[in-house]
């Protein structure tokens, strides 16, 4: 198969196309949000590097959340878009997952990884993960660290750590098992093999009732402007 994947969850903004899991092109700005304008450019150059090799789409690949509201609204919108246009299927992807996929290094088949996303102050998305088969073993939660976080765990086997939600968990979670990777972002490249994985793609009709997985509701700060609540 051939995909066009798109990951926006983050700070960091990736476009990448795959033919049978591995990325044959790809576009990335992993510094700052500037997805707004950052993913139309991305994709108009894969768009035209596809016609010039006669990649003909196949599907669209979603790292669907949880993560940034702003940066899912954006990869949602633009990804429902080409899937209309170009009326193929949307195959949506659990972010924490696509973090995985986007690890450096292999650990040992008895280890466990934990993606962690910054939910803002000492609370994470998170979930455990094989990294044999990337399968997943816990519910994706948003959790709220302290110091007894993952204890039963951690008693047991080595848990890797990664994400942009890791780093501040470093002076809490310091049992000796604890294993913290840094520097490490979901990249749209290594989206491939997972898409291909997917039994449960959705098809057009489908696509009108599809929303990005947020997590948690949205909640807007007060705004500090007269007469505005």
């Amino acid at each position: 198969m051939i995909i066009l994947n798109i990951e926006t969850s983050t700070s960091a903004c990736s476009a990448a196309i795959t033919k049978d899991g591995i990325a044959v092109a790809s576009r990335a700005n992993l510094e700052g949000a500037n997805h707004a304008s950052d993913l139309p450019l991305f994709i108009e150059q894969l768009l035209d590097e596809a016609k010039a090799h006669h990649w003909v789409l196949d599907a669209v690949a979603l790292s669907q959340g949880p993560g940034s509201y702003t940066g899912l609204r954006i990869g949602a919108s633009i990804a429902k878009g080409l899937c209309y246009g170009f009326n193929i299927p949307l195959i949506p992807i659990d972010t924490l997952q696509v973090l995985c996929a986007s690890l450096t290094i292999s650990p040992e088949e008895e280890a466990l990884l934990c993606p962690m996303l910054d939910a803002r102050r000492m609370e994470v998305y998170t979930a455990m993960y094989s990294p044999k088969d990337l399968q997943r073993n816990t519910d994706i939660e948003a959790m709220i660290i302290d110091e007894n976080a993952f204890k039963t765990e951690l008693n047991k086997q080595k848990i890797y750590f990664f994400g942009n939600g890791a780093e501040k968990c470093t002076r809490v979670i310091t049992a000796p098992n604890a294993h913290f990777i840094s520097h490490i972002v979901p990249q749209a490249q290594y989206m491939g093999k997972l898409a291909e994985a997917c039994n449960h793609p959705l098809d057009i009709k489908q696509l009108a009732y599809y929303e990005p997985f947020y997590l948690k509701e949205f909640i807007a700060a007060p705004s500090h402007i007269k007469g505005l609540k």
